[in-house]
């Protein structure tokens, strides 16, 4: 069992989902159950899904969950996208965001590969 609050991968995902709370509190009141709460839970899937692998005693276990944060972050992609396009959040807050969860999405691809070669 790994501690998943030491890995950097957890720490950066848990950022972003910080940060999607915040620039989704401003999203107009009508998209309350539709774009605002699906773009918190694509977000929040991410460490989640991290934090249950780690939980697991397996690295195996661990791989198929980080896959899963994997999508998790393909959807949260799409979701920032929509947002933007949607004007919800400016150019620059997307290109930040999109810039870290770009990193996240690297860094799971890494580790993945990573528990498989093992």
């Amino acid at each position: 069992m790994k501690d998943f609050k030491e890995l950097h991968v957890w720490q950066k995902s848990h950022l972003i989902t910080l940060a999607v709370y915040k620039v989704s509190k401003s999203f107009p009141k009508d998209e309350l159950y539709g774009l605002t709460s699906q773009i918190r839970r694509s977000a929040i899937s991410l460490p989640s899904n991290i934090s249950e692998g780690c939980g697991r005693l397996s690295d195996k276990e661990l791989a198929h969950f980080l896959v899963i944060a994997s999508g998790s972050a393909s959807e949260l992609a799409y979701q920032l996208l929509l947002a933007k396009d949607l004007e919800y959040i400016s150019q620059p807050i997307y290109d930040t965001l999109q810039a870290q969860l770009t990193e996240i999405h690297k860094m799971l691809n890494a580790f993945i590969k990573k528990l498989k070669s093992n």
